[in-house]
């Protein structure tokens, strides 16, 4: 079976735990938007009121945030599959 096969069945379970690892991610951002600034709402490239500094920082907290959540995601999928198969997705 070649690499591409072996990773079909995971595809789907994959992209759900994305999804949901996205959905967790901005909940996470705007909790740590909130505890670092007090402020309910994150800056975004719209806020007319907020400096280039404060969106940038908004922009740099949620992209590590999601990155790291989706990876963390990503990784714990593919070692239950491993677990559940006996091998690697995608190997």
């Amino acid at each position: 079976m070649n690499t591409t096969a072996k990773a079909l069945p995971y595809r789907p379970i994959g992209l759900l735990a994305g999804i949901g690892a996205g959905m967790l991610a901005g909940k996470l951002a705007d909790h740590t938007w909130t505890t670092l600034t007090g402020r309910d709402d994150a800056a975004d490239a719209w806020d007319r009121d907020r400096g280039w500094t404060e969106i940038l920082l908004t922009a740099a907290i949620e992209g590590a945030i999601f990155a790291v959540a989706r990876t963390a995601v990503e990784r714990a999928g593919a070692l239950g599959v491993k677990r559940a198969t006996g091998s690697w997705p995608g190997a």
